[in-house]
């Protein structure tokens, strides 16, 4: 909120915030995690800010425990889970990278958010557990299609990533979408990986691979993968969107360490990251430059504050905290709005 609130001010977005509760406060007020009114408020914003959630510690749904990042994408149908992973030079660690995982986030093997009614896993006697996977052909060609369009903007190439060699239905029904997408893009490149193949080549070489488009199970497992060899989880912004309704939830990569809870030791770049992605998106698809030109800063921003040793924080083996953090990006965020003012005068 403090680099949000200086990046504004610098560029004079007009922000103006609502404050919901979700999670485990929620769950006290109102005896569930994510309410039907939070969800159908958060339809009639511009964009969201989601912070990181506690699933696993969650109680039973019919007690109350909601996965709120389900809930978000499926009710307001963010379906496409926008992952970027580039390395730093200046992270001696990290595997040469600059690439986007296009994650399809609203059906796959999650079992919260693949059927109309009750959960898609299930047990027909106490020993044997049952889990169903639902692909549809609608899904895989509207993330394929954003896949393709962001290649257009970028290096011209898609990996498609599957298992088709077993799942030969539903894999298979993903793959034929995406090369049909692909015929309406002859500048692109497309070539697909099996997942497990994917996994190795994105180790070994992860520099060879653009964008990166799989369903929700896959994505979820190499956005990770890919985060993590570009020096950190905690880097890893990401955006939940829909193209057709325009509307866009920034959303940490990584979930929540209640291990480190209120010690104030947390890395926030994958937060701040999401939320420069947030405006940079806005500012793409209405067409307001200066939505971008903040998105591009707070991006700067952060970078420069990694680049010195002295103010990372401890996932990157510094000592920073999580307030210093963020009021060292604010205030480069503040000098560089600063400096691009002069500059335009």
């Amino acid at each position: 909120m403090e680099v949000l609130k200086v990046a504004d001010a610098a560029f004079g977005l007009g922000l103006e915030y609502h404050f919901e509760d979700t999670g485990f406060t929620s769950l006290e007020k109102f005896g569930t995690t994510l309410r039907d009114e939070t969800i159908e408020r958060a339809r009639t914003f511009d964009g969201i800010i989601l912070g990181p959630q506690s699933h696993m510690d969650y109680p039973a749904r019919d007690k109350g425990g909601v996965n709120v990042s389900a809930g978000f994408r499926v009710k307001l149908d963010l379906y496409a889970n926008v992952r970027p992973a580039r390395s730093r030079p200046f992270l001696n660690d990290a595997k040469k990278m600059d690439l986007v995982i296009m994650r399809e986030a609203t059906e796959g093997f999650y079992p919260d958010r693949n059927m109309y009614a009750g959960t898609g896993e299930f047990m027909p006697t106490p020993d044997v557990a049952l889990s169903v996977r639902k692909i549809t052909a609608s899904a895989c060609e509207r993330i394929a299609r954003q896949a393709f369009l962001l290649a257009m903007k970028r290096n011209r190439r898609v990996t498609a990533v599957h298992k088709a060699n077993n799942f030969i239905l539903t894999d298979g029904l993903f793959l034929q979408q995406v090369r049909k997408v692909a015929a309406e893009f002859p500048d692109v490149t497309l070539d697909d990986f099996i997942i497990d193949a994917m996994a190795a080549h994105l180790v070994r070489d992860p520099s060879r691979f653009d964008v990166i488009v799989a369903t929700n199970f896959y994505s979820d497992i190499l956005s990770d993968l890919a985060s993590e060899l570009s020096g950190s989880l905690g880097l890893a912004g990401s955006i939940n969107a829909n193209a057709e309704t325009g509307l866009v939830c920034a959303q940490a990569q990584h979930g929540s360490a209640p291990d480190i809870q209120n010690r104030n030791i947390a890395n926030p770049t994958s937060l701040i990251l999401s939320a420069a992605m947030m405006l940079s998106w806005l500012g793409e698809q209405r067409g307001l430059a200066h939505f971008e030109a903040a998105g591009a800063e707070i991006e700067r921003a952060v970078d420069e504050v990694l680049a010195d040793p002295a103010s990372r924080t401890r996932d990157l083996g510094g000592t920073t905290n999580t307030d210093t953090f963020g009021s060292l990006v604010a205030g480069a965020v503040r000098a560089g709005g600063g400096e691009r003012k002069r500059a335009s005068a």
